[in-house]
């Protein structure tokens, strides 16, 4: 239908013009002089462009040069009706964007229409990347525009960059601050510098910019990574006897399981995390127009971020079968319990991770003749993920505890985690630790010895090579343009890991202080009162929660840790993981037609647009394949299983690696059309229709299957699938925009998205190899995540946006909610291992209001986003599928402030989350916590010149 609807208007533009009449363009504006700067001139341009549109199109713009409304591009985003933000927990910026509910990966963002380059083998980009000190524009394309993309089903955004011949002349903007996040101690600085000149009567223009941007977040977490379903067998519940204090081996059999599902808790802890983020962006940009009917623009984008963290907290681990004193609630919940012997983990970590990017290109537009237009355009851009090796990700675990291979303990505690309420107002509360269960030696380090060692990183890289070109003819309000596409797209990606050489588990157990084994094949216990640096109390650790947590946890180096383990034998780097490594080659031609032209309906000026595109995608995946030839459970600790590192060419547990390659290709026809009619001077009707795509992550075509969780009573492993297609979407708007004043609107948008070829993760239990699980002599069995295309679902919604300016007040505000619905809901009762549903969907208000005149502008902002399904399948969980995972509701205060001192000079001020909001997330239940964080206030101050 949309094909037949979309040629049959293409065929209806083409004959037209002969009927077309020039008709005035009336427009609801005053003959009051136009507001070109501040809030108000920026809100009457994103109006203009919006109304103007054939589409759905939303607009932020910059209020003048280096003048963005937000410090960050998301973070701006999320003010537009059907746009939500995704947070960082650790540092609590925004990351990343949905549109109408569709996350990340939905989502296509382009710099000045070229697809950018990520290394996060994802199809979203990482807002942090993108700073926001001088960019000029951001369209949000909620119905697609056949030539600048269709590959997004949530929507496309466009990053509109500065060029030097946008303004006359010398042009120069430079800003500076500080920034001090609540819990930190320091102010970090900010600064930007850009500096424009046109030359030769206007006819050549260099630009170039250079920013830095560095932000210090000291955050707290509090964590359960997993709810692991209880089952074998194929019986659903834990043992009977986990009710009482007791179980004898008779008793532990699959046939005495209560028959209820049931889920508790894989592990619980806390972090604190100090994060340093730093970024350095530089633009160079160079446009010659040697006649009015030439232009030519050379420009250069440079990116460099670090992320470095450091963090220190506690955790304590839980298998199923040991659990004793097991209480549950009616949804089969475990919310109290205790487990005899077990170990209190403190782990430290050090991390930093380098992201690199660059895009080159140049544009080149020619007026052929008064009537007639071709442009080109062409780029180059590579991202790097840690180039030249440069990250790292280090963590240590000392700790004490645990039971021996004849089942007692000498400092094991019968810890257990109690279930007070939902994960949005109280902490997951720990009862019974310490050494031997007196916790007035919780941080006795006299007992403390070495455990697990975690080390590794990702080293990425993408590449894309981009061209397009088209040509296109526009004349008395009728336009015919014809166009192509090609994007060659490269992702490469290997890690290291000490999970790969056997390292990982190589030294665990705590040592001799547990009644473990010691020396070279355990733990080192005592360690030395040089590795500590001090400890943290837990008091206040979470503003606004009930629930108590242990009281404190050590702050410690964890290379002297490893200096300590290499001095008494043996390694603790990590190697190269052969099943890491992934080479992902797409390659994308794209045709494509489109027409608009404007008439008129009963005097109504009527305008419809429509357009094909056809694209063909061609893939070839390469990753190395290795069989798992046994397991094993490591000396130090009888609780972990292992690759036995006794096994296989490099003693790692793993046969030789073989190359696996793997092709697909796929063409898909992706029409659309839209229209819009002008009922009166403000009252303007649109209806749109369209098929999109959205191609799956470039990771997610990985043909290897991966070992994940290997602990006694928890096996997993994830895999991806080399022939997976696209998700397909069937669009349908339709809205209605009133204008009823300069700088005033009301909109209301349906909307309807049909999706098909789903790509679900679903979890198969099932053996790998062949290997025998140690612990039961018996076949291992692991719980399989893996992807495939399945079911389809219906998103709708409706978006309300309303802008008012009171006069020339000086006064104003912008509110709009979106109130989306899916008939793909997750069911909280499956239990199969195979549940649905479409992720993102929630709704949301915000709300802005401002004031600007005599150079004072004020402005406060509300965002609330309700809960939501952000994925399915947790860091760790399983046995009963891929375990949800929801956001819980959030509420976030801003506020900003600035003063014209001069023209050219102004100071100004923010603070980002007044509220102290926090961010949590829950499992299937609401009293299912995964992760509570709370990162704090931050505030800004700074300087602003433009000459």
């Amino acid at each position: 239908m949309l094909l037949s609807a979309a040629s049959s208007a293409i065929v209806l533009a083409c004959i037209a013009p002969a009927a077309a009449q020039d008709t005035a363009q009336t427009t609801a504006t005053s003959d009051e002089e136009i507001i070109v700067t501040g809030i108000r001139g920026s809100l009457q341009r994103n109006l203009d462009i919006k109304r103007e549109s054939s589409g759905v199109v939303d607009v932020i713009s910059a209020e003048d040069l280096g003048k963005f409304p937000d410090s960050n591009v998301a973070s701006a985003l999320q003010r537009l009706p059907g746009v939500a933000i995704q947070r960082s927990g650790s540092r609590g910026d925004a990351t990343g964007v949905s549109i109408r509910g569709f996350g990340g990966d939905f989502v296509r963002t382009l710099y000045d229409g070229r697809q950018l380059s990520t290394a996060t083998g994802g199809r979203g980009i990482d807002f942090t990347t993108v700073g926001a000190d001088f960019v000029g524009r951001l369209s949000v394309y909620k119905t697609p525009d056949v030539e600048l993309s269709t590959s997004a089903i949530g929507g496309t955004i466009d990053i509109s960059l500065p060029k030097p011949l946008d303004r006359e002349g010398f042009v120069m903007a430079a800003s500076a601050s500080g920034s001090i996040q609540s819990r930190d101690k320091g102010i970090t600085p900010t600064g930007g510098l850009l500096v424009s000149n046109t030359f030769a009567d206007g006819q050549f223009g260099v630009l170039g910019s250079v920013a830095y941007t560095r932000r210090d977040t000291e955050s707290n977490q509090v964590f359960i990574p997993g709810w692991i379903g209880a089952q074998g067998g194929g019986k659903l519940g834990l043992y009977a006897c986990q009710l009482t204090a007791t179980c004898t081996s008779a008793q532990m059999t699959d046939a005495n399981r209560t028959g209820k599902a049931t889920w508790f808790p894989q592990q619980h802890g806390i972090n604190q995390q100090s994060t340093q983020d730093k970024r350095i962006d530089g633009r160079i940009a160079v446009q010659w127009q040697p006649s009015d009917d030439i232009l030519l623009t050379i420009d250069d984008n440079y990116s460099r971020q670090t992320v470095s963290s450091q963090s220190y907290g506690y955790a304590a681990w839980f298998n199923g079968s040991d659990l004793r004193n097991v209480k549950t609630d009616a949804n089969g919940v475990v919310v109290d319990f205790n487990q005899f012997g077990t170990p209190m983990d403190f782990n430290a970590n050090r991390s930093s991770n380098v992201y690199e990017s660059n895009q080159v290109g140049a544009n080149l537009k020619i007026d052929l003749a008064e009537n007639l237009k071709f442009e080109a355009d062409a780029a180059f851009a590579r991202a790097t993920r840690n180039p030249g090796k440069s990250g790292y990700n280090d963590s240590m675990d000392i700790g004490y505890g645990g039971t021996n291979a004849n089942n007692t303990t000498v400092l094991g505690a019968n810890t257990g985690v109690t279930i007070l309420g939902a994960s949005k107002d109280y902490l997951p509360q720990i009862h019974d630790i310490g050494p031997a269960g007196n916790v007035s030696r919780f941080l006795d380090t006299s007992v403390v010895g070495s455990h697990v060692i975690v080390r590794g990183t990702n080293y990425n890289h993408d590449t894309v090579r981009q061209f397009r070109g088209a040509i296109g003819w526009e004349k008395d309000g009728f336009l015919a343009k014809l166009g192509g596409q090609y994007i060659d797209d490269t992702l490469y990606q290997q890690g290291d890991s000490t999970f790969t050489n056997g390292v990982f588990a190589s030294r665990s157990g705590y040592g001799t202080c547990s009644g473990r084994t010691g020396g070279s094949s355990g733990g080192i216990c005592p360690l030395p009162a040089n590795v500590y640096q001090g400890t943290v109390s837990t008091s206040g650790f979470i503003p606004g929660y009930s629930g108590n947590l242990a009281p404190g946890f050590f702050v410690y180096d964890p290379y002297a840790v490893y200096k300590l383990l290499e001095a008494s034998g043996g390694s603790v780097a990590p190697s190269f993981n052969p099943g890491s490594v992934l080479e992902v080659h797409e390659k994308t031609w794209s045709v494509w037609f489109k027409t608009k032209f404007e008439n008129e309906i009963a005097g109504m000026p009527f305008t419809i647009a429509a357009g094909i595109r056809n694209e063909t995608t061609h893939l070839q995946t390469t990753a190395i394949g290795r069989r798992v030839l046994g397991l094993s459970i490591p000396a130090g600790d009888p609780t972990l299983i292992q690759p036995n590192p006794a096994l296989g060419p490099n003693r790692d547990g793993y046969s030789a690696s073989t190359e696996i390659r793997k092709k697909s290709n796929y063409t898909f026809l992706l029409p659309s059309i839209d229209a819009k009619l002008e009922i009166t001077p403000t009252l303007v009707f649109r209806a749109d229709a369209s098929r999109t795509l959205t191609r799956p992550g470039l990771s997610s075509l990985n043909p290897v299957t991966s070992l994940g969780t290997l602990r006694v009573g928890s096996l997993s492993a994830s895999g991806g699938n080399p022939d997976l297609k696209p998700y397909l979407s069937d669009n349908f708007d339709a809205g209605l925009e009133w204008y009823y004043q300069r700088n005033s609107y009301l909109a209301i948008n349906a909307y309807l998205k049909h999706i098909t070829n789903f790509i679900v993760g679903g979890v198969t239990r099932g053996p790998i190899d062949g290997v025998i699980d140690p612990s039961t002599g018996q076949t291992a069995i692991f719980s399989i995540n893996a992807q495939i295309n399945g079911p389809e679902a219906t998103v709708k919604g409706f978006e309300i946006a309303v802008q008012h300016v009171f006069g020339d007040s000086g006064f104003g505000f912008q509110a709009n909610t979106t109130l989306p619905s899916s008939n793909r809901n997750y069911d909280k009762s499956n239990v199969t291992g195979g549940a649905f549903a479409v992720t993102g969907l929630a709704k949301s208000a915000n709300f802005v209001g401002f004031y600007d005149k005599n150079g004072f502008q004020i402005r406060g902002a509300v965002n609330w986003r309700d809960e939501y399904l952000s994925g399915i399948g947790q860091g760790q969980g399983g046995a009963y599928g891929a375990e949800p995972v929801y956001v819980d509701a959030q509420l976030q205060v801003d506020a900003s402030a600035s003063y014209d001192v001069t023209k050219q000079f102004t100071i100004f001020g923010e603070v980002t989350n007044i509220n102290n909001s926090t961010y949590s997330t829950h499992g299937r239940f609401a009293n299912q916590a995964l992760d509570i964080w709370s990162y704090g206030r931050r505030f800004t101050g700074g300087v602003r010149f433009r000459y």
